[in-house]
């Protein structure tokens, strides 16, 4: 039997990844957070000294890197490796190489029984045919409060102030950027994550279930 896909798309914060890892455990899912990999390159660049607003130096050093780690690491969730993965995220060669290490990953794995993945694109350019989209929802402060939370918890000095005027800036960026902008897939169903994950989960097991 065919692998079943899952897309989820949303905003910087919305929660997609912990969204990503119950529907991961629950149904036995291979869980793919394509924000891991655009963290990683920046990582990358930034180790490296690469001229980040140069498309000819990045293209040069994207030739050089065959593959990427899917796992987390602390060193690639700071602000700065944020802010520098929205920065690269702008550039087509960029979203081109991630897209297709993730096709690659989903293709290596095929049979597992599904995938979820999560990111800003990938219901409405990456896997345009996945079996269910899902697109996340959540107010700008409500996320704000959320990633600041995250980063004291991680022992991250943070402002909240500051975190909500990126987070707006962000969204401003992803909605209009010329390659892949952030936009609810067409055929997407729209989750609403402002209250509670207990009621957003009862949700979306129930459009699993119908899959």
């Amino acid at each position: 039997m065919k692998s079943k896909i899952i897309t989820i798309d949303g905003p910087a914060a919305s929660g997609k990844e912990k969204i990503s890892k119950y529907i991961s455990k629950k149904w036995k899912f291979k869980h793919l957070d394509s924000g891991i990999l655009y963290r990683r390159l920046a990582y990358i660049f930034k180790n490296d000294e690469i001229n980040t607003d140069n498309i000819s130096d990045i293209k040069k050093k994207l030739k050089n890197i065959n593959t990427l780690s899917f796992r987390k690491n602390k060193n690639i969730r700071s602000e700065e490796i944020g802010k520098l993965a929205s920065k690269i995220a702008i550039y087509n060669p960029v979203r081109d190489f991630v897209n297709k290490l993730q096709y690659n990953f989903v293709k290596k794995n095929n049979k597992k029984q599904g995938f979820v993945i999560d990111g800003r694109d990938i219901g409405s350019v990456v896997f345009k045919n996945a079996d269910l989209k899902l697109f996340i929802e959540v107010n700008a402060k409500i996320r704000a409060k959320r990633r600041y939370k995250q980063l004291i918890d991680s022992g991250e000095k943070s402002i909240y102030r500051k975190i909500l005027k990126e987070i707006k800036l962000r969204d401003k960026k992803d909605k209009l950027r010329k390659y892949s902008p952030l936009i609810v897939p067409k055929g997407a169903y729209i989750i609403d994550n402002n209250g509670s994950l207990k009621k957003v989960i009862k949700e979306i097991n129930k459009l699993i279930v119908e899959l």
